[in-house]
């Protein structure tokens, strides 16, 4: 059942489900061809992925999960939602759907997510699509670390559980563009959002950072996979991040979006698609 907030013009699609550890995964599956997978972050869900869906349905397999306690999917009580889980359940969702030399979109917490699965399958992916994103320790980094160290304290708790932070705040400030991040659009974030689920993402800014060392030990095994990175430079927690991941990859197209923040498929997704098509017809 799609919740009535739902804008059926906005997201004009029939979510299906699996059963994974923990919960029920919802996901939006539509289009033939060859698959797209698009992994989100927080606290947003596959609402984020929706114009790109629209756009590219008619000739690709558009696949875009909603990580549990995110979107409509089912929010476990007891459940870690620690990335490397949710990251567990999205390669479950791509072997059971038996998706092959699948494009990777990623963004946000979608990043370490959706890439440990092209670490551990980079024979299955035939190219990526990076948003604004990362995918190693923030230990030593100390302009995320000490921030990162209060969203995990209790006041960080309090703040993502009961003021609904993780998108009146943190989200709010990393876009740039409110004239196309709408109220209306606003809420379509609001409404389904998990504060546990958004809170253990701060809290693991750090707390998972063995897991992500393990990630980026391993950036080799997908160095030669075609990759486009498509970066917001008014974000103010990624945009530094830009010239570190162009050393990762042997063949790499960078697009800057000089007036986008933290969520190009939000912000700029007819600009996205541009370069987006090109790059998939290549």
């Amino acid at each position: 059942m799609i919740p009535p907030w739902v804008d059926r013009r906005e997201y004009p699609f029939e979510p299906q489900g699996l059963d994974v550890e923990g919960g029920r995964l919802s996901y939006v599956d539509a289009g033939e061809g060859d698959p797209i997978v698009m992994v989100h972050g927080t606290p947003t869900w596959s609402f984020l992925y929706r114009r790109l869906i629209r756009e590219l349905s008619p000739r690709y397999r558009c696949v875009a999960p909603d990580h549990l306690g995110f979107g409509l999917s089912d929010r476990p009580a007891g459940w870690s939602y620690r990335p490397e889980d949710q990251a567990q359940n999205l390669a479950r969702l791509i072997e059971t759907l038996k998706l092959k030399d699948i494009t990777l979109a990623v963004h946000d917490f979608g990043g370490p997510i959706g890439l440990a699965y092209a670490l551990d399958h980079p024979e299955n992916v035939r190219r990526l699509v990076i948003f604004n994103t990362w995918m190693w320790s923030f230990a030593r980094d100390w302009s995320v670390a000490w921030p990162a160290r209060l969203l995990a304290s209790r006041l960080g708790r309090h703040l993502y559980e009961r003021r609904a932070f993780a998108v009146r705040v943190m989200l709010r400030y990393a876009v740039a563009d409110r004239r196309r991040y709408t109220r209306e659009v606003e809420q379509h974030y609001l409404r389904p959002l998990d504060g546990h689920a958004t809170w253990v993402c701060a809290r693991e800014l750090l707390g998972s950072r063995a897991w992500y060392d393990t990630l980026w030990a391993r950036r080799d095994r997908i160095a030669r996979i075609p990759a486009i990175l498509i970066w917001g430079m008014k974000d103010p927690a990624f945009a530094r991040y830009l010239p570190r991941w162009r050393q990762v990859f042997e063949q790499v197209e960078v697009v800057q979006l000089a007036d986008c923040g933290h969520a190009p498929p939000e912000e700029r997704a007819p600009e996205c698609l541009l370069f987006l098509n090109r790059f998939l017809e290549r």
